[in-house]
């Protein structure tokens, strides 16, 4: 149970991520990005688009990845494995529940 709480809240903390990245970045290069890169020429708008276009790129493979991984970790139920082996047990005995013979119908009310 508790691995897949953990790929859960990664799961949802990297929507988030790519929420955010591709809600500041734009088709054109503009965008939240140029705004950020206007202010300190540490990067050129270039390599903040080439930056985001990677991050929204690998975070969409984590994503996927994640949610593949999820069916591994999800948690089954014990109900399922019985109701299987017993219906297992009455195939191959052969025993099976007969119908009810006598079922009459309710009386009506006028």
């Amino acid at each position: 149970m508790g691995g897949y709480i953990l790929v859960s809240v990664l799961i949802l903390i990297t929507c988030i991520l790519l929420a955010l990245i591709v809600l500041v970045q734009n088709s054109k290069g503009g965008g939240l990005a140029s705004n950020f890169a206007s202010s300190n020429q540490f990067m050129g708008v270039r390599k903040t688009a080439d930056f985001l276009e990677k991050a929204t790129w690998t975070l969409a493979i984590v994503l996927l990845v994640l949610s593949l991984f999820s069916v591994f970790v999800i948690p089954r139920s014990q109900v399922q494995a019985i109701s299987d082996t017993e219906l297992r047990q009455h195939v191959e005995t052969g025993t099976t529940q007969q119908p009810v013979q006598d079922y009459q119908m309710p009386p009506q009310e006028d």
